[in-house]
């Protein structure tokens, strides 16, 4: 009798842990630009850096193709070596084309200045977490540089359930799944502002948040990162 309630309650919470979404394993090509800026100065140069990731959030060597929209103004090599010309604005896209499938691309403006641009709008991006189980997980969070960290910060807007055996966060290209992911760590804090210092990730290496129920291996909830 013991054996038969104990059981019960591990397929309960095995169950609950799963939730009711159909889970896909599959995500959209895509090509991100690593190290974007927002300016560079006459005369300089810079190099650029993007990476292609496939159907399943892996990074694949694709050949790039870099463009200009105004090469007058910044022209770009076909390695991404960027050197500005004169003083305007230019669209600067790297371009992928993978064989058998739609070409994907990622883009910046870039200003060029006559003068250094000293105290520019620092490096961040945003999203919002979101429920994709039975179990509570909702709040905002930004991904800021700070010297060669990435800082995870969650708003005060944050809450998640405390009812999991075991909840961990990733970076990831694919919210389907943590092969491939970068683990964060376990989670600690269930409620209110928070953060995590990140080491040895760029800030535009990764697409997605992903929360995971670590002991039964399935997702809890995710959140794009924009």
């Amino acid at each position: 009798m013991r054996f038969t309630i104990a059981l019960s309650a591990i397929l309960l919470l095995f169950s609950g842990c799963i939730g009711d979404d159909v889970v896909f394993d599959t995500v959209p090509e895509a090509v991100r630009i690593l190290n974007p800026v927002d300016s560079i100065m006459v005369g300089s140069t810079r190099q650029f850096e993007a990476r292609y990731t496939n159907n399943i959030g892996e990074a694949e060597e694709q050949p790039v193709i870099w463009t200009s929209s105004d090469a007058g103004v910044l022209a770009v090599d076909n390695t991404g070596r960027a050197t500005g010309l004169a003083a305007g604005k230019a669209t600067l896209t790297a371009e992928v084309l993978p064989d058998g499938k739609a070409p994907v691309s990622d883009a910046i403006e870039v200003v060029v200045s006559e003068d250094e641009v000293v105290g520019g709008p620092s490096a961040e991006r945003s999203g919002t977490i979101r429920t994709t189980s039975s179990y509570l997980l909702e709040g905002s969070f930004t991904l800021r540089e700070d010297g060669n960290d990435i800082v995870l910060e969650f708003a005060g807007d944050y809450r998640a359930s405390t009812s999991l055996p075991g909840l961990y966060v990733y970076l990831t290209n694919n919210p389907s799944t943590v092969n491939n992911a970068f683990e964060i760590g376990r989670v600690e804090t269930f409620s209110g502002a928070h953060s995590y210092r990140i080491s040895g990730v760029g800030l535009n290496d990764y697409g997605y948040l992903l929360y995971w129920c670590k002991p039964f291996s399935v997702k809890v909830g995710d959140g794009e990162i924009k």
